[in-house]
């Protein structure tokens, strides 16, 4: 079964959400993360998925506070995976000791594959794989790796997902790139977790559809009430 990763993307301390990652254009969500992130659960999510955009940015962690507090009060009900500006052994040591059960690492896991093996020593991770059109994206999406997405399907052995996001599509409810991921997910062994431009449940109902799509990340839509959490996980079982 296709999993649902309700999405939290924090910048100091506030929810928010970017359209394609573009930091000067942003919707404010308010400043109760734990209360979104307790209202996913209510409504049967098992996994949330948060992101410190700060960190992502700047390498400093200001959200990890908040991050912690989603985690203590999801505990028990969810898992937490978070991403954004993790980028050593350290990083993911602290959020571990969070109690995050899963890291999201991007731009260190593609400057440097080896520090996945290393990291997962640690915690399990996810490597986010952000691209415009192939071609992979880092530092907050602000740069090109000059790595193609295609190419770093088959470097991280040791991940446990990949999160494929589309940045073209990120944040704007245009629907997903059903496409390039089926091709993603049939290019891999290892589970993938699909990002960007889910708008509608009908979006749900086409990820879904891949064969062996692992995850669906969705934030704007939920928030701008275009579907509930419990609606799109009732379309997933």
């Amino acid at each position: 079964m296709t999993l649902l990763y309700p999405s939290i993307d924090l910048r100091g301390g506030r929810v928010v959400r970017l359209a394609k990652g573009d930091y000067a254009v942003e919707t404010d969500y308010g400043d109760d993360p734990v209360g979104v992130a307790t209202g996913f659960c209510d409504q049967g999510a098992v996994w949330i998925h948060v992101v410190d955009l700060d960190a992502a940015r700047t390498g400093e962690p200001v959200n990890r506070p908040a991050v912690a507090a989603v985690v203590a009060a999801v505990a028990g009900r969810a898992a937490v995976q978070t991403g954004g500006g993790v980028r050593s052994l350290d990083d993911a040591k602290a959020l571990a000791d969070a109690g995050v059960d899963r890291v999201v690492m991007g731009s260190a896991a593609v400057a440097h594959p080896e520090l996945v093996d290393a990291v997962s020593a640690i915690v399990p991770v996810a490597v986010g794989l952000d691209h415009r059109g192939g071609d992979l994206a880092v530092h907050g999406w602000t740069e090109s790796s000059g790595v193609a997405l295609t190419d770093a399907l088959v470097r991280f052995a040791a991940a446990a997902a990949f999160v494929i996001t589309d940045i073209e599509r990120d944040g704007l409810l245009g629907g997903p790139d059903v496409d390039g991921l089926a091709a993603a997910v049939a290019a891999t062994t290892v589970p993938v977790i699909a990002s960007g431009g889910v708008g509608t449940l009908d979006d749900v109902r086409a990820l879904a559809a891949i064969d062996g799509l692992h995850g669906i990340i969705t934030g704007r839509a939920l928030y701008e009430g275009r579907f509930r959490v419990a609606e799109a996980i009732g379309i997933l079982s």
